[in-house]
């Protein structure tokens, strides 16, 4: 009978034992495995997000929530359209650029996209009260780092997707997101059908992975009088000076728009980032519980069975079995639990992160190999150590003082 047949053995006759530790390591190993995944693949979304930022402060309605930035402008809320002129017209310092958006949920080929009004930039070159303003002059009176100094915008509508402003649009035109262009299969030149007005697709947006993938960009004005929404918007972005965008910039606006709600994208990021590292905490947690708890029920089980298994123990060493081979024969079922309560908590955890993904988070879960070895390795590591002095114990033990117990 060899050292595998033994541990085989052993484990299908005393199975209670063994399940107990088993399941404490293979819940240890889901809890970890299931939030470092979503932890990992929030932080990602946060950081393409923010990638394709061209805004840094958001006017929204006062009551509109800010679970995420870009839903927020498809709240129901909406604002005046004249606030666009307010801020405009109080000639704040650092103020670049604006871009006022009204979002309404409508289907295109049976499939649900986001039809964005917004208003290009020659709008508001366009209106006579507004010549004054030194919106376009690219003055930042307030900035002092070079990294805020005047930027170069490009004019192409491709820019919307990174920018999130644009230069020329005329009402019967439009911007269509990526995953538009895909399932639609339409390209610069066509013309396509929503709300009952036909548009003429000016660019399709290079893919952002975010959800202006989904969106259809047309003139503010077009799209309200298609729905009949009035001088209303769900947002105002702006494009702000650094400095002034986290200085002065949100206190005046605040001012100036007492009824709306006012966010930098600091804010934003700051709640996002300390959720993810609120995450990344609590997986630190649950190791440390694996640690202690998992570590522990193996010790216990092993020294349980160390005691239990005196005599068969005492019989192996009198039949010439070496120290070396019975703490091998502990360790090697160290082993089997560890890498059964790994391997299992780790498919059990990515199921619930792939499951629960996208409830808790809205992110797309995939599997992450280094996670996953990592979580193994860890779940086998605890065990081997757990198992380690029992094992010793059991190989330290007299054949004679076994039978006397007898």
């Amino acid at each position: 009978m060899n050292l595998k047949t033994l541990v085989w053995r052993e484990l299908i006759e005393r199975p209670s034992a063994m399940l107990t530790s088993t399941v404490a390591i293979l819940l240890g190993v889901t809890a970890l495995v299931a939030i470092r995944h979503v932890t990992v693949f929030s932080e990602r979304e946060v950081g393409q997000q923010l990638q394709s930022l061209g805004a840094n402060v958001l006017v929204i309605p006062r009551d509109a929530t800010l679970q995420d930035y870009y839903s927020a402008d498809l709240t129901t809320q909406t604002l005046p359209e004249s606030h666009v002129a307010s801020i405009l017209l109080a000639n704040l310092p650092g103020v670049e650029r604006l871009s006022p958006k009204l979002c309404v949920s409508t289907q295109l080929n049976d499939r649900s996209v986001t039809l964005t009004g917004i208003l290009p930039q020659a709008e508001f070159q366009a209106k006579a009260a507004w010549q004054s303003v030194s919106l376009f002059a690219n003055k930042h009176e307030g900035c002092t780092k070079a990294a805020c100094g005047p930027k170069t915008y490009d004019g192409a509508p491709e820019a919307l997707a990174t920018e999130r402003t644009i230069d020329q649009l005329k009402g019967n035109e439009a911007v269509i997101g990526a995953d538009v262009a895909e399932f639609s299969k339409l390209r610069p030149g066509d013309s396509v059908k929503v709300l009952g007005e036909n548009l003429k697709v000016l660019a399709v947006l290079p893919r952002t992975g975010t959800v202006d993938d989904g969106r259809v960009f047309t003139h503010l004005h077009t799209l309200q009088q298609m729905t009949n929404a009035g001088e209303v918007v769900n947002a105002i972005e702006v494009m702000g000076c650094c400095e002034d965008a986290a200085g002065s910039l949100v206190p005046r606006l605040a001012e100036l728009l007492p009824d709306a709600k006012i966010v930098t994208i600091s804010q934003v990021v700051s709640t996002q980032v300390g959720i993810n590292r609120l995450m990344s905490q609590m997986s630190l947690f649950v190791l440390s519980v694996l640690v202690i708890v998992g570590g522990a029920s193996v010790a216990s089980t092993i020294s349980s069975n160390v005691r239990e298994r005196r005599r068969e123990v005492g019989t192996l060493m009198a039949l010439g079995a070496t120290p070396g081979l019975v703490t091998r024969m502990f360790l090697l079922k160290a082993t089997v639990l560890g890498l059964v309560g790994g391997i299992g908590g780790c498919l059990l955890g990515l199921v619930l992160a792939m499951v629960l993904g996208s409830q808790w988070a809205g992110v797309t879960v995939t599997p992450l190999p280094d996670l996953l070895l990592i979580a193994v390795g860890a779940a086998l590591t605890i065990t081997l150590l757990a198992a380690y002095w029992p094992a010793r114990s059991a190989a330290r033990l007299d054949p004679c003082t076994c039978f006397s117990d007898v």
